[in-house]
């Protein structure tokens, strides 16, 4: 049996829960898990904003544990090696998205949380190819976040041909924010933060930003005119997008990777004239995901973390909930 904590009802109290998982098919693995990151995807599940929530609902999908168990036919792992999980826990593996090395694009991929139960628990199980070794320098009991938020915003600035001599803007210094200054400092941009909270304005200097911008100041972002390469918005809110189009330089790039659920207005003159381009992310492919957590073994990157034992985990996502985290929380597993 997996033990964990579940929801009976769309926003409901997370409580103890148990399920036999069955036997453990060809090509998994199961994760003792260790510690899980709570995500604001886990509170938009759990509340089923996105109308794909089934119940019992168990959330989590930033999972740090140990292989417990391996099943036929994989060979890459083995039981006891620390590992990561992130939203995805397995792809088809044979369509051209994912012989491509773009897994994350797989049209049949299947996620952590969505008809399946999570990592707020003491086991949680996936398909071997999402399962990715943790390398030595990269701190297990913060590794969790990194999983999902992390390449969430490490994925474009792959992808997407961010240089060392780029300047770029990133909105929103909050879970997924914060790591994006860390990690486009330390590729060697010139990065502007974009935040609506004056208390941030130091903070984001600390994490890496060079300079500060009021977000939902169209004064402000219009003094950027014509000078950002790539703008990463990582807020899920309504923001002034035809200034922040304004700000790009020339072949610049608006690029979304925050879950904004209201419909994005612009007009195509200014895109076409700068040759400017709009587009959005979904986190990244294992590839990807290890390079990026070789680069923040490399770099000593780590997200700002706040633990609460998983006993806890009533309190820790009302505390996601009141926006006071700073700038992830993470479960710690007291089973």
């Amino acid at each position: 049996m997996i033990k964990g904590y579940a929801a009976e009802q769309a926003g409901g109290e997370l409580k103890p829960f148990e399920y036999d998982p069955g036997e453990l098919r060809p090509g998994q693995v199961e994760i003792a898990v260790e510690t899980c990151g709570i995500c604001h995807s886990d509170l938009s599940m759990l509340d089923n904003e996105w109308g794909m929530s089934a119940y019992p609902f168990m959330p989590g999908h930033e999972v740090s544990g140990r292989i417990a168990a391996i099943g036929e036919g994989v060979s890459h792992l083995t039981v006891g090696q620390r590992v990561g999980l992130g939203w995805y826990t397995h792809s088809c593996m044979t369509c051209h998205q994912c012989m491509s090395g773009d897994h994350n694009l797989c049209s049949s991929a299947e996620q952590t949380i969505v008809g399946r139960h999570g990592g707020f628990a003491d086991k949680v199980r996936c398909h071997a190819e999402w399962a990715l070794p943790i390398p030595e320098g990269v701190d297990p009991k913060k590794a969790g976040p990194l999983f999902c938020g992390g390449i969430t915003v490490f994925n474009p600035i792959i992808q997407m041909g961010v240089l060392p001599t780029s300047r770029v803007g990133v909105v929103g210094i909050g879970g997924l924010g914060h790591m994006a200054l860390r990690f486009l400092n330390a590729w060697g941009c010139e990065v502007v933060a974009f935040t609506s909270s004056e208390s941030k304005m130091e903070e984001a200097k600390r994490l890496g930003a060079h300079r500060c911008v009021r977000s939902r100041s169209e004064e402000a972002i219009a003094a950027e005119n014509g000078s950002l390469d790539f703008i990463l918005v990582t807020a899920n809110a309504t923001l002034p997008w035809d200034a922040y189009i304004a700000a790009l330089a020339p072949r610049g790039r608006l690029h979304i990777v925050g879950a904004v659920l209201e419909p994005i207005p612009t007009h195509v003159f200014p895109l076409l004239i700068g040759q400017k381009s709009l587009s959005a992310s979904p986190l990244g492919s294992p590839a990807n995901t290890a390079k990026m957590l070789d680069f923040c073994s490399r770099h000593g990157i780590a997200p700002d973390c706040e633990f609460f034992p998983m006993s806890k985990v009533n309190d820790a996502m009302e505390h996601l909930k009141s926006g006071k985290a700073r700038y992830r929380i993470v479960l710690e597993n007291d089973f």
